[in-house]
C-alpha cells in the first residue's frame, strides 16, 4: 500500500486487527519525535492527521480538533501525561540509541535503559505528549 497516496476512504477500509490512534497537540512535532528517536516514518503529515510506520505496523496520530465531536475529547487531560498507564511497546528499537536520541528530541527519560529479568533491555520514554513509549530488545543482542 502506498501511504504517500492512498485516501482517506481507501486506508480506513484497509485497516484490519487492533489498531492505534493518539491524539496529540502538535501531529508534525510528534512525528518529528518519532523519526528522530526512533527511526519511524511518517505519511501524510498535515496539521490534523499522520499515518506513522514502524516496522511493518501502522498507527495513526491525529490533533484534538480533529475530535471534536467524539466523546474520547472529553477524557483527555490538559497536561500530560495524556497516555498515563499505557506503554507503547517498541520490540525492535534499541534502548540505548533511543534514550540518547530522546533527551536531544525533548523527551523526559523516566527510566535509563536496564536489563529486566523478562529477557529484555528497556527503556522508558515521555514523549512531549505525555506517552510513555518503552523501547526494547533481547539482552542477548549485542549493540
Amino acid at each position: 500500500m502506498d501511504y504517500d497516496t492512498i485516501d482517506a476512504d481507501g486506508f480506513g477500509r484497509s485497516l484490519r486487527g487492533m489498531g492505534l490512534n493518539l491524539l496529540v497537540r502538535d501531529v508534525p512535532a510528534q512525528c518529528a519525535f518519532l523519526t528522530a528517536v526512533f527511526g519511524m516514518r511518517s505519511y501524510q503529515v498535515t496539521a490534523d492527521f499522520a499515518i506513522v510506520a514502524y516496522g511493518g505496523q501502522v498507527f495513526q496520530l491525529h490533533s484534538d480538533g480533529t475530535y471534536h465531536s467524539n466523546p474520547l475529547l472529553g477524557l483527555v487531560p490538559e497536561s500530560p501525561p495524556r497516555g498515563g498507564g499505557v506503554e507503547i511497546r517498541l520490540y525492535d528499537s534499541d534502548p540505548d540509541m533511543a534514550a540518547a536520541r530522546a533527551e536531544a528530541s525533548g523527551g523526559v527519560i523516566l527510566q535509563r535503559p536496564t536489563d529486566k529479568p523478562h529477557g529484555l533491555r528497556e527503556a522508558y520514554i515521555l514523549c512531549p505528549d505525555g506517552y510513555a513509549w518503552v523501547p526494547s530488545r533481547p539482552k542477548d543482542v549485542p549493540e
